[in-house]
C-alpha cells in the first residue's frame, strides 16, 4: 500500500480535480428537505452534511472542487460561500460552484452522469489527469489518496469506492457490486431488491459508495457515449457503471480501516431514521466516528454565537446536560437534556426533559415539555407543556410525523398548523416564557 505522505500520491492529489454531486433532493427524508437540498442539511451540532466530502478532499490533498448542484440550492450555495472560500486560486485551489445553467442543453441536470456531461467544458478547462467523483451527503472520514494509488497502480479505467454492509440495509438502498480475487467489478446491480452477498459471508453485501475515480479522457469518453444514447437514464449506477464494467477495467477500492482492517465509519443519511442515529452515533463516549481528530479537522462555517449557558441549580429546577453534545448560543435553564444533541441557539425553559434528541437550530423550547426520540425542525417554537415522542397516536393526530423505527419529526409548519392561542396571547399580553433565562 502506498503511503499517502509520499510524494508520488502528492502528485496524484495535485492531478485530481473532484466533483461533488450535491444535487439530491432528498425526498426520503420528507419535510427536513422540503426547503433545502440534502447536502444542505444541518449536521453534528455545527456542521453541514456536505462538509464531510469537503473536508476529505482538502485532508487528502485534493484542492480543485466543483460542486454541482440543483435542487433549492440556495442555503447550500450560501453555507459554501460563507464557509469554504478560503482556498486560494492563485495557487491553484478552488471550490467552484456549478448549478444548472442549461449551457449545452435546454434541460436541467437529467441524472448524475448528465450533470458531468453538462460540465465537460469546465473538466476539459482544469485539465486533470483523474477525475473523483463524490455524493455530496454520505457521513464519513476517508483519505481519498489510498484509493487513488490504486486505481494507478491497478491500470483501472474506472475505480469503484466499496463497503461492506448488512445485506438487509443494501436491499434497494445501494449499488451492489461483485468482484474477483483480483478486485474487478464483475457485476454491479443499482439497488437490487435481493443484493448478491459477500463469499462465505451471507450476511454481508458489497456496496457502492457512490464514489468514482476516472481517467480523465475515459471518463469524458463514456459521458459522451451516454449522451448521445436515447435508451439511458444519465445514470451512474443505472447507465455509466454497468456499460464501463462490461467493456472496461473496473475494479474495486474497499473502504477499510488502515490500521485494523476493519470496516469504517459510513452512513447515507437518507431517511429520517439514519439521520437521527448518525447524529446521536457523536453522543456516545467513544463515537464510531471521531469530529475531535485534530489530525483529519472537518472544515465548516460557523456562526459565532456565545458559549452554552447553563442556568439553576435547584433541586426541582437544575439546568443540566449528560451524555449529550450542546453547542454555542444554547440555554439551557433549568431543563434537563439526556443522549441528546442541540445546535446552536437552542433556548430550553425551566422543567422541560429533552432525551435521545436532535433539536436544530434556532429551536426555543417552552416551560415544562418533554420531548423523546425526536427530530425538532430548525425555527421551532414548542409551546409550554407539549409532550412530543411519549405517545405516537397523539403525535400523529397533530400532525407530527413518525418514522418507521417511532423517531418524531416536528416542523414548524406542523406545530402552526396545531396552533392555540396561549392565555397571555388571548389577553394581548407578552410571553411569558421568553424571559431569557426562564
Amino acid at each position: 500500500m502506498v503511503i499517502a505522505t509520499s510524494r508520488y500520491v502528492s502528485q496524484l492529489t495535485k492531478d485530481t480535480l473532484a466533483l461533488v454531486l450535491a444535487g439530491g433532493k432528498g425526498t426520503r427524508l420528507c419535510e427536513l428537505t422540503e426547503d433545502q437540498s440534502k447536502p444542505a442539511l444541518h449536521f453534528g451540532g455545527k456542521f453541514r452534511v456536505i462538509d464531510f466530502s469537503l473536508s476529505n478532499c482538502v485532508n487528502s490533498g485534493i484542492k480543485q472542487i466543483g460542486i454541482v448542484t440543483q435542487y433549492k440550492a440556495h442555503s447550500l450555495l450560501r453555507h459554501l460561500s460563507q464557509g469554504w472560500s478560503h482556498l486560494n486560486r492563485d495557487m491553484g485551489e478552488f471550490v467552484e460552484l456549478l448549478p444548472a445553467t442549461q449551457q449545452c442543453s435546454s434541460n436541467w441536470y437529467q441524472g448524475t452522469a448528465d450533470a458531468l456531461f453538462q460540465n465537460i467544458a469546465f473538466i476539459k478547462e482544469q485539465k486533470p489527469k483523474y477525475v473523483l467523483v463524490l455524493a455530496g451527503d454520505h457521513i464519513y472520514k476517508m483519505d481519498y489518496a489510498d484509493m487513488l494509488a490504486q486505481h494507478v497502480q491497478s491500470g483501472a479505467d474506472l475505480t469503484i469506492g466499496g463497503i461492506e454492509v448488512p445485506v438487509n440495509e443494501a436491499a434497494n438502498a445501494f449499488g451492489v457490486m461483485q468482484v474477483n480475487e483480483n478486485g474487478r467489478v464483475i457485476t454491479f446491480r443499482e439497488k437490487p431488491a435481493v443484493p448478491s452477498t459477500l463469499p462465505g459471508d451471507p450476511s454481508m453485501a458489497l456496496a457502492s459508495m457512490g464514489i468514482y475515480v476516472f481517467n480523465t479522457d475515459f471518463l469524458i469518453n463514456e459521458l459522451q457515449k451516454d449522451a448521445d444514447a436515447l435508451d439511458s437514464k444519465h445514470d451512474f449506477g443505472n447507465d455509466i457503471v454497468p456499460q464501463c464494467i462490461a467493456n472496461c477495467e473496473v475494479h474495486t477500492f474497499r473502504f477499510r480501516d488502515p490500521v485494523t482492517q476493519l470496516r469504517p465509519y459510513w452512513k447515507d443519511v437518507g431517511t429520517l431514521d439514519s439521520f437521527w442515529q448518525a447524529n446521536i452515533d457523536l453522543i456516545e463516549v467513544t463515537p464510531k466516528l471521531d469530529i475531535y481528530d485534530n489530525s483529519w479537522p472537518i472544515w465548516t462555517y460557523q456562526k459565532q454565537s456565545p458559549p452554552a449557558k447553563f442556568v439553576f441549580n435547584n433541586n426541582n429546577r437544575r439546568g443540566s446536560a449528560t451524555d449529550s453534545m450542546v453547542s454555542g448560543g444554547c440555554i439551557i435553564s433549568g431543563a434537563t437534556i439526556d443522549r441528546s444533541l442541540l445546535f446552536f441557539d437552542v433556548h430550553v425553559h425551566s422543567y422541560s426533559t429533552i432525551t435521545e434528541s436532535v433539536i436544530l437550530p434556532n429551536v426555543e423550547v417552552g416551560r415544562d415539555v418533554h420531548i423523546h426520540r425526536a427530530i425538532i425542525a430548525q425555527g421551532c417554537c414548542i409551546p409550554s407543556g407539549t409532550k412530543i415522542g411519549l405517545d405516537h397516536a397523539l403525535d400523529r393526530a397533530r400532525g407530527f410525523r413518525i418514522s418507521p423505527n417511532g423517531v418524531v419529526l416536528v416542523t414548524s409548519t406542523m406545530l402552526e398548523k396545531n396552533r392555540k392561542l396561549s392565555p397571555w396571547e388571548q389577553a394581548g399580553q407578552p410571553n411569558q416564557d421568553n424571559i431569557m433565562h426562564d
